[in-house]
C-alpha cells in the first residue's frame, strides 16, 4: 500500500493506494476544483480531457480494462457511458471489451437533449453539472422490453470517490423500469481508478451483485481547512438545448451504438511522420475525435489529444495553464482547455458534433498563438 498526501488551498487529500496495474503518477495528479461541493479533483493523465495524452496511451487502458471485464453471461450486456468526462473512455473500453460479447450496446449519458425519448434521469451531486439525462436507441421503437434481452449491466466513469452517482443511476433505471431484476443478474463498474472501497454496493439496493474493475484502488480522507475561502463556481449547469444544432450523424454514444463505422470521418485525417499534433475533442464529442488521432499517431505523427471541457478547475499542481471561452453548443456557459497553452503544436485540430460558427473566436485566436494551423473538423 502507498500513501500520498497533497495540501490544497482548502484542504488535505490523503490517499491510500492498494497496489495497481500502473503507477499512481502514470495515472493522476491533483488538481483544485472550483467547486464548493468538493473542491478536490484528481486529473487522470490518460482519460485524454484535461491533461493531453498520447492515444496510444488511451488505447493501452481500454484493453487493460476490458480484459478484465469478464461477466457471467457474454449475451447481451449493455454499457452505460458517464457524461461528459467518461464518453471517451466508455467509447474505447466498449470497443474492446464487445469483441467478446455478443448482442452487446454502449449508450452514454448527457446534458444535450437529443431527438428520441427520455428514459432516465439522474443526479451527481458534487459535480459541475449535476444532471443526466439517457435517450432510447435510435432504430429502436418498440416499447421498454427491448431492453429485457439484456443480461449484464457495465457502467462506466472515470473514477469512483463514493459511489454515490453509480446509485443514483441504477436507481434511475430500475425504479422507472426501464431494466429489471428479472432480466439483469450483473453489474460491473468499470473505471480508471475506484477510490470507493466496496461502498457501492453497500449502497446498493437492487439485490443484483456489483462488481468493481479499475487499473487502480484505494481509499480517500478530505481533511477540509476551517480557514480557507470555498472557490465560487461558475454556473455550467444546464442540461437544455444550446441554439446550436448537434449532428444528425449520432453514431457513437447518446443514441445508442453497437459498432462504430466511421470510416469517412476517420479518411478526412492525415499526418506527416514526426508532426507535432494537438487534437481537440469539444464537450461530450470524444470518441470520433480520439479515433482520428489514433490513425494520425499510428502514420507516424507525434500526436496528442485532449478535449474542451465545462469542468472548471484552478491552475496549479495538474494544471499547468487554462484557457477560457464560451462553449460551442450555443449555451453561453464557460468553457476550458487545460494543459495545452504552454505547448506548442504544428496542428491543432479541433473536432465538433456542432457547426463551426458556433466555435468561440477567442478560443480560435489563442490557439493560433500557439500552433501554426488551427483546424475545425465538422462531423457531419
Amino acid at each position: 500500500m502507498t500513501k500520498i498526501e497533497q495540501k490544497l488551498n482548502t484542504g488535505t487529500i490523503s490517499m491510500e493506494i492498494d497496489n495497481g496495474d500502473w503507477k499512481p503518477e502514470d495515472l493522476f495528479a491533483f488538481a483544485e476544483r472550483k467547486n464548493p461541493k468538493r473542491s478536490f479533483l484528481f486529473v487522470s493523465k490518460i482519460l485524454g480531457k484535461h491533461i493531453p495524452v498520447a492515444p496510444s496511451i488511451m488505447r493501452k487502458s481500454y484493453k487493460y480494462l476490458a480484459e478484465k471485464i469478464n461477466p457471467i453471461n457474454t449475451d447481451g450486456v449493455l454499457f452505460i457511458g458517464m457524461a461528459e468526462t467518461a464518453i471517451g473512455l466508455a467509447g474505447g473500453v466498449f470497443e474492446e471489451a464487445s469483441k467478446k460479447f455478443t448482442n452487446s450496446m454502449l449508450i452514454t449519458t448527457t446534458r444535450h437533449p437529443v431527438d428520441s425519448e427520455l428514459i432516465g434521469e439522474f443526479k451527481e451531486e458534487h459535480s459541475h453539472a449535476t444532471d443526466h439525462l439517457i435517450y432510447k436507441p435510435i432504430n429502436n421503437t418498440e416499447s421498454n422490453d427491448f431492453f429485457s434481452k439484456y443480461r449484464t449491466l457495465i457502467l462506466i466513469d472515470d473514477e469512483s470517490t463514493t459511489g454515490k452517482t453509480f446509485i443514483n443511476l441504477i436507481d434511475s433505471l430500475f425504479n422507472k423500469g426501464i431494466l429489471s431484476k428479472t432480466n439483469i443478474n450483473e453489474i460491473i463498474a468499470v473505471t480508471i481508478t475506484d477510490w470507493s472501497r466496496n461502498r457501492l454496493q453497500k449502497l446498493n439496493s437492487t439485490g443484483i451483485n456489483i462488481t468493481n474493475v479499475s487499473l487502480m484502488t484505494g481509499d480517500w480522507k478530505w481533511q477540509a481547512s476551517s480557514s480557507a475561502i470555498l472557490p465560487q463556481m461558475p454556473n455550467v449547469n444546464t442540461s437544455s438545448a444550446g441554439e446550436a444544432d448537434l449532428s444528425k450523424t449520432q453514431d457513437w454514444g447518446r443514441l445508442g451504438v453497437v459498432k462504430y463505422n466511421n470510416k469517412q470521418w476517420i479518411d478526412k485525417f492525415n499526418a506527416k511522420k514526426n508532426e507535432r499534433i494537438l487534437v481537440l475533442g469539444t464537450g461530450e464529442f470524444l470518441y470520433p475525435a480520439f479515433k482520428a488521432a489514433e490513425k494520425m499517431e499510428k502514420q507516424g505523427a507525434n500526436v496528442v489529444f485532449s478535449s474542451t471541457t465545462r469542468s472548471p478547475i484552478s491552475t496549479g499542481l495538474g494544471i499547468k495553464s487554462s484557457l477560457s471561452f464560451t462553449d460551442n453548443y450555443g449555451l453561453s456557459i464557460p468553457n476550458f482547455c487545460y494543459n495545452i497553452s504552454h505547448q506548442y503544436f504544428d496542428r491543432i485540430i479541433l473536432c465538433t458534433e456542432t457547426n463551426p460558427s458556433f466555435i468561440d473566436i477567442e478560443l480560435i485566436k489563442n490557439l493560433k498563438t500557439f500552433s501554426n494551423s488551427v483546424e475545425i473538423l465538422y462531423y457531419e
